[in-house]
């Protein structure tokens, strides 16, 4: 299936949002609406490329606002840009989150004592191509790392996008290591330290940062789809996400098309991105122990 983004307000605003539209023009949420298997066999997945190779803006689907657009991310009322640790800019992956999934933040992953962090699962997609704001990926599943984020379980799920041409060589995190060297080393640094020029510590992961391997990322993927379902059915609290959903038949949180359309034309009026400070292409230095 095909998806676009409609556009509101301006990009680099407080007030700007990516909503989301079907093949039939129906407006949906990222979140609730696009499926999160691509295909039959539930061995590809969609997903939602929140944030761009090389970018600085941390975008994010929106979970407090119906339909649940991409917006910017806010701290102390102002937008939220990461660092550039050196030697490298932005995001090293195309980021972004699987669509129908859900870390319940009841719920205690053993290992570590920590809870979930009520947000989709996050997605490192590590193809070379530089993929769009919004733009709906089939991908592969890889493997995984776990980061401790301030407390909270916070699952950083690797793949790659299903038309790379590396895909056919990567299966399972091992072939992550021996075609691209280095990479998981650089995600681990880059997760570790992106908080630090911000005066924060550094994060801590499970498993000293190691990844785990495909079969056990498509255990964390299929829990949290599970979660999601509780979720969209209102079985569980919602704890103030935005759940409605203009495709999932049976959820009390069904929309019309009409009302979704509204939701999305009462937001704010396009117009031309603002610029961007020069401070956010400034490189930081973090001395890695």
């Amino acid at each position: 299936m095909s998806y676009s983004t409609v556009e509101r307000g301006c990009r680099n605003t407080l007030e700007y949002r990516a909503f989301f539209s079907g093949p039939n023009g129906k407006m949906l949420s990222p979140f609730h609406d696009i499926p999160l298997f691509a295909n039959a066999e539930k061995t590809e997945y969609n997903m939602v490329v929140e944030i761009p190779r090389w970018s600085n803006a941390k975008m994010e689907i929106n979970k407090e606002e119906a339909l649940n657009p991409i917006k910017q991310d806010v701290k102390k009322g102002k937008l939220r840009f990461v660092k550039n640790i050196f030697p490298h800019h932005g995001y090293i992956w195309n980021y972004g989150a699987f669509p129908q999934t859900w870390e319940d933040p009841n719920k205690t992953y053993e290992e570590t004592g920590t809870k979930g962090d009520a947000d989709p699962l996050d997605v490192c997609e590590i193809g070379h191509k530089i993929h769009k704001l919004g733009d709906v990926i089939r991908v592969k599943m890889l493997g995984t790392m776990l980061l401790i984020d301030e407390g909270e379980t916070d699952w950083k799920m690797l793949a790659i996008d299903v038309t790379d041409p590396l895909a056919p060589s990567l299966n399972d995190i091992e072939d992550v290591e021996k075609h691209m060297p280095g990479f998981l080393k650089a995600t681990y640094e880059w997760f570790k330290f992106y908080k630090v020029p911000d005066g924060k510590p550094e994060n801590n992961f499970a498993w000293e940062g190691r990844a785990k391997n495909k079969a056990f990322a498509v255990d964390v993927v299929n829990e949290c789809h599970n979660q999601w379902q509780a979720l969209i059915g209102n079985t569980v609290d919602n704890g103030g996400i935005a759940c409605e959903t203009t495709t999932v038949a049976g959820s009390p949180y069904l929309i019309e098309p009409e009302k979704a359309q509204e939701i999305c034309q009462n937001a704010a009026t396009p117009g031309a991105a603002e610029a961007i400070d020069a401070e956010v292409d400034k490189w930081y230095y973090v001395i890695k122990q």
